[in-house]
């Protein structure tokens, strides 16, 4: 398996009309967070599949693959990365982990670190210091600071809330739209298995919120209480 083959394979599912809905749903015009990104117009289950067939590309072929400027190969590398990592041992899920640290400039739109960061970043870490993710928390780029959150989804699954909650806080004033998001997603997931932890979070900061992380929090309770929130009763 090499570099020019699965550029091949990637080429032959080029749908041009499809990769034009893409560009404008993934906001890549002149100054939105996708500017500059380059569709292909793959679905991601083809994606998926050619990740597979190429599951023991080299990790020098996915390095160049994983900085690409086409999205579809920066997305597939990811793929086969999660793949690598699920079925390494400690060692080899080491190399994957800090493969993708040293990589993770091309990890740089919102499905790339939603598919890819809680099956590696969280997955290494769940067992170990966090100190990256509130780094990351920390930092001015926008991907960091969604891999940060995102990546507790692995701890949440696992009933383990703590570092969501304290990176939620530190996200709470963030400014962008795409982390609104993902935070509120993630208080949702932790509502789906802990709802008094939610609320308890909620009843603290949801005066404070940007209202989109509010709504995506508050997405699955009941209607009444939905607007309670809203209106600032609770």
């Amino acid at each position: 398996m090499s570099l020019n083959e699965i550029r091949k394979e990637i080429a032959k599912q080029k749908n041009p009309a499809q990769a034009m809905v893409l560009q404008r749903f993934f906001k890549t015009g002149k100054g939105e967070y996708g500017e500059g990104d380059v569709f292909f117009g793959i679905k991601v289950p083809e994606q998926r599949k050619i990740a597979k067939q190429f599951k023991y590309l080299s990790l020098d072929d996915l390095k160049t693959l994983i900085h690409s400027k086409v999205h579809e190969e920066r997305l597939i590398s990811a793929f086969i990365l999660v793949d690598k990592y699920k079925s390494g041992d400690e060692k080899k899920n080491k190399i994957i982990f800090d493969f993708y640290l040293k990589n993770r400039k091309g990890i740089n739109n919102w499905d790339l670190v939603d598919l890819s960061a809680p099956k590696i970043v969280g997955a290494y870490l769940i067992d170990k210091e966090k100190d990256l993710l509130y780094k990351f928390a920390h930092s001015k780029d926008l991907w960091e600071k969604r891999i940060s959150i995102i990546s507790t989804q692995t701890f949440i699954r696992e009933h383990f809330f703590e570092d969501t909650l304290n990176i939620s806080e530190i996200l709470i004033q963030d400014k962008h739209d795409l982390i609104h998001k993902a935070v509120g997603w993630m208080l949702r997931e932790i509502g789906n298995r802990d709802l008094e932890t939610e609320e308890e979070f909620l009843k603290k900061f949801y005066k404070k919120m940007p209202r989109t992380m509010l709504r995506y929090a508050i997405e699955k309770f009941p209607e009444q209480k939905r607007i309670n929130y809203l209106k600032g009763l609770i």
